[in-house]
This record gives structure tokens, sequence and C-alpha cells, in this order.
């Protein structure tokens, strides 16, 4: 029985979990799960000083696989911080991946057409930081200084796992950091990626500076399908974008994945990319496509040769779109319906589909 990681999370965040976990049932999906909870609410987190996240961490190292809901971060300083620094640095996390996708019977603001996957730095660079302030405070002199840093393995780590999942996607790496203007610390990156490149020679391969990426993604991707390296700050603002793109925020799912020496995935976790979303806290309209989709994800990299579980990770996948495709969608979406009736209409799909009915990978 594959155990999976559960983070609870806070507000419209826990709400959408305790949905989307439905269609983990074992009588949805024609097999048992063990779900292991660990609570992760703001509350709790400040209550156990954090170390309700570093147990959550210590356990998703031993199983592989976790699963978490959109948390809050305090902004306070001295106060218990974030929740995903510590675990993606727990879990020895080094590459997030988020793929931007078409949502059957939305029409998207932007004429994108293929799919694009930002493949990012997990840990480093703006995040976790030394910053410091010099001069009088408030004065037209006073000086902000911030020591950012990269490690060339997680570059490595960023670069492998974007051309990998080029290959397998048909896509073309495009991007990359601004390498000619910060050729040491963005270049590192840069270097890292060409090396890729050499390795993976059947993989279109069109390094471009962020800036010109930005304005690229909008044309670029009516030819092909993209895959973005980034580094963690640039992947952060490029995830958002190219999820809007497509629709909405709330239409894709977010990996984080630790990579073992030969670049390999042994622990991923999934999670929803938007925030808690406290304005729609109980009200039962928030968006619960990426958080089905995450339950997607966590059983893809579950499956590990078994054609069931590979097979209900398609059928979620399938069923949570082909919901859309039919109108059944929340308003953000341009439709009527309530979080509990897309996942409703979700669960009802998978059942009807079958475990047996569904080829693994067909998605």
């Amino acid at each position: 029985m594959r155990r999976i990681i559960v983070c609870d999370g806070d507000e419209t965040g826990q709400e959408l979990l305790d949905e989307a976990l439905r269609v983990l049932a074992p009588d949805v999906v024609g097999f048992p799960l063990e779900l292991e909870h660990f609570d992760l609410s703001l509350q709790n987190r400040r209550d156990t000083g954090n170390e309700v996240v570093h147990a959550a961490a210590a356990a998703m190292r031993e199983s592989g696989l976790g699963l978490k809901a959109a948390t809050i971060t305090p902004e306070a300083t001295g106060d218990v911080g974030s929740p995903n620094r510590i675990l993606r640095e727990g879990v020895g996390g080094s590459v997030i991946v988020r793929t931007g996708r078409r949502i059957p019977g939305v029409v998207p603001p932007a004429s994108v057409v293929h799919p694009i996957v930002i493949v990012r730095m997990a840990v480093g660079d703006a995040y976790g930081a030394e910053e410091s302030r010099s001069g009088v405070p408030g004065s037209p002199a006073e000086e902000a200084f911030r020591t950012e840093r990269i490690d060339r393995s997680v570059c490595r780590s960023v670069a492998e796992y974007s051309f990998r999942a080029a290959a397998q996607l048909g896509a073309c790496v495009y991007g990359g950091p601004k390498w000619t203007v910060s050729t040491v610390y963005e270049g590192m990156l840069k270097e890292e990626m060409d090396a890729a490149a050499a390795r993976y020679p059947d993989v279109a391969y069109r390094p471009t500076l962020i800036d010109a990426a930005y304005a690229g993604l909008l044309s670029e991707s009516n030819a092909s399908s993209l895959v973005v390296p980034a580094l963690n700050r640039d992947g952060d603002c490029l995830s958002d974008l190219v999820l809007a793109l497509f629709g909405s925020i709330a239409g894709a799912e977010s990996v984080l994945l630790a990579l073992d020496d030969e670049l390999r995935p042994v622990v991923a976790m999934a999670e929803a990319p938007h925030g808690t979303a406290p304005s729609l806290a109980g009200k039962n309209v928030a968006n619960p496509m990426a958080m089905l989709l995450a339950c997607a994800a966590v059983l893809d990299h579950a499956a590990r040769g078994d054609d069931a579980m590979a097979a209900a990770a398609t059928m979620i996948r399938q069923s949570t779109l082909g919901v859309a495709a039919d109108g059944i969608r929340t308003f953000d979406l341009g439709g009527d319906a309530s979080t509990s009736e897309v996942v409703d209409a979700v669960v009802a799909r998978v059942r009807r589909v079958g475990p047996s009915a569904m080829e693994p990978g067909s998605a």
C-alpha cells in the first residue's frame, strides 16, 4: 500500500484539499492508499515551533510521496515563516515543475496553444538570502543589500530535468537566465543548460534571455510545447504568468521533486500553486482543479510500475479536464458550479470510467 504524506493547511487551501481527497478514496480509484496527515495550519506551526513541518518532511523522505494544501506564510519577522521553504530543504528538493495547459471549454486570455512547463529551482537564489541595510533608516542614503546563492548541483538538476521532460513531451527547451548580465552567478545555470543540451542532442534547444523569454512565450507556444528552466525567483514569477495565460492560476498543479545522484525523482510532493484565498473561505466557490490535478500527479509518482495506479492518475487528470469541457466550472473559469459540485462530477466520471478502462499515460 502506498503511503502519502498529506500536509493539511489553512483557509480555502484546506477546504480544497478535503474536497480533492475524495478522488483518492478506495471506492473511487479501486485500491487503498495510506494517507498520513500532518497539521501544517498556521496555528499548529506556531504551537509546535515548526516541529510539525520538520516531522512532515522527515515522513516524506521515508515515503517519497507528499500532497500539500495551501498554507499561510505570516509576514512578521520572527514568526514561523514559510513552511514551503522548510519542506523543500527538509526533503532535499531541488526542482519545482509547473505545467500550463489548455483548459477545455475555456478561452485563454492569450494565444497560447501548446503546454508550457516551468522547471525552476526549489531552493536558493533570492529565497533564504541574507539581507541587511545600512545608513539612517528612511534617509535617501539608506542602502539595502541581499546576498544570494545558487549551487551547481541544483542548476544541474534543473537543466537535466528540463531536457528529460522536453524529450518526453517532444518539446523545446526555451528561455533561461540573464546570463549576459550575470555571467558568474546566473551564468552557472546557463552552463548546465548547455551541458544538458550536449547530452540530449535530439531535443530542440533555444536558450533565450529571461526578459526576451517573457515576451516570446506568447508566440513560441504556438509552434510547440516549451520547457523553461529557471532560477528560483524567475521561475516563481514565470509560473504564475504562464498559468494565468491559460485561464487560471488554479488550473494546474505544482510538483516539488528531490532527485538522487542519477537525477531520478526520489521524493515528489504535489500541491496547488495558488494561495489560501481568504476571501473565498467558507463559500464553497474556489476552483479545485489544481488540487485535483495534484492528486493525479502524486499517483503518477506513486505508480512505480503499478499499472492500476498509473491508470487512476490518468483517469483523475482526464476527468478533471473533461468536467471543465462539460461546462461544470467555478466562477473564475466562467462557470457557476460550486467547489463540491465540480468534485462530485469528477468523482462520478472516475467511477464511470473505471480503473480498467484507461490506459496508463494516455492523458
